[in-house]
């Protein structure tokens, strides 16, 4: 074959390839990049994805100093997927679950994020509390072997859940003996966090984050516009609600679609738990999505504010201001938060309501 005709087949493999990852993550995510650009148009140009933290996840970066900073980036998703696994042993956390209420050691990385688990824990009332994770092991979502748990079962199993029982001594940390702690919630949030750092760092100004539905953008696009970024519809799987145009944050979302099973009672059971109860969190709510500057934050609130359904998020949402929501309810409602109301576009026929400060 003649050597032009093997970089023809290789540029068109390398296109399919892409394509094919684009549909998979499309297909895993709640929100999707609506105007895909060609990734070789130029040398400047980096691209990759990887599949970590049981999701596929996609960085491109826009620069001189592209290559390095992708390649630091992918070092750093597989460093702290490394310090976060609840399943991995070796793990921070698997350390800290199997210590058996004695101190643990653990990273910078996994202290800081613990500590912010804990805060937000603290703002939002307990919606959010990353010691939950046996209850999710009980319904089966770590498994996905699916059951709807004994009353019994799940009140034995929520006496241990209390984040406030987390001791937290800068990187020495324990929990009383039959807790654990899962950082699901927040991880991938924290991790966009660390990629956008490198970035920084390495002078990149135009970049694109999607870790499995999470996404971080810096700056604009090359030519000046907007990210585009579609809002999953909870109710179509292959529609959207909404079009973000943004610039310098990240957009996170939690649904009831994203796992869930039916049970033999033919009602539908999401992972999105109530720590009160252990019960799939169910108040009205069918998606939160958060926007805001820190991905960790934006990673978290996205869960604790479903949990904390419409009324509680909003009064959340005055009193800090620092982010910005929208959210969907089982009666096909859309309220936004009025600093988008200029950045959305609804393509979907729901109303629409403007939360005001």
């Amino acid at each position: 074959m003649k050597k032009t005709n093997i970089v023809l087949f290789l540029n068109i493999y390398r296109i399919i390839r892409m394509c094919c990852l684009y549909l998979v993550i499309s297909m895993c995510c709640s929100c999707s990049i609506t105007d895909i650009e060609h990734i070789m148009k130029n040398d400047n140009i980096v691209e990759r994805s990887i599949f970590a933290m049981d999701t596929y996840m996609n960085i491109r970066a826009y620069g001189k100093q592209a290559k390095t900073a992708v390649s630091l980036a992918c070092d750093k998703i597989e460093e702290l997927e490394q310090l976060f696994s609840v399943t991995e042993e070796g793990s921070d956390i698997f350390r800290v679950n199997q210590a058996d209420g004695k101190k643990t050691e653990i990273s910078k990385d996994t202290a800081n994020i613990i500590n912010k688990a804990i805060q937000i824990g603290e703002e939002t009332n307990g919606a959010l509390d990353i010691t939950l994770y046996p209850v999710l092991k009980e319904w089966g979502f770590t498994t996905e072997e699916y059951q709807i748990p004994e009353k019994e079962r799940l009140q034995l199993l929520l006496n241990n859940v209390d984040y406030r029982q987390i001791q937290l001594q800068e990187t020495q940390i324990s929990i009383p003996k039959g807790a654990e702690i899962d950082l699901g919630a927040l991880a991938k949030g924290y991790t966009s966090d660390q990629i956008i750092e490198i970035f920084k760092e390495n002078g990149i100004e135009s970049a694109l984050i999607n870790l499995g539905g999470n996404v971080h953008t810096i700056g604009t696009k090359p030519d000046g516009s907007l990210w585009k970024i579609g809002v999953r519809d909870p109710f179509e799987s292959s529609g959207e609600i909404c079009i973000l145009s943004i610039t310098d944050c990240a957009v996170i979302t939690s649904g009831t679609y994203e796992r869930y099973f039916i049970g033999a009672d033919g009602k539908r059971y999401w992972h999105i738990l109530n720590p009160t109860d252990g019960q799939p969190a169910e108040n009205g709510l069918v998606s939160v999505t958060i926007i805001g500057k820190e991905g960790l934050r934006c990673d978290a609130l996205s869960t604790a504010l479903f949990v904390s359904g419409l009324d509680n998020a909003i009064m959340y949402w005055r009193d800090y201001q620092d982010f910005e929501m929208i959210l969907v309810t089982e009666d096909k409602r859309i309220y936004i938060t009025e600093g988008i109301e200029e950045h959305i576009r609804n393509v979907s026929k729901m109303d629409m309501e403007i939360i005001n400060k």
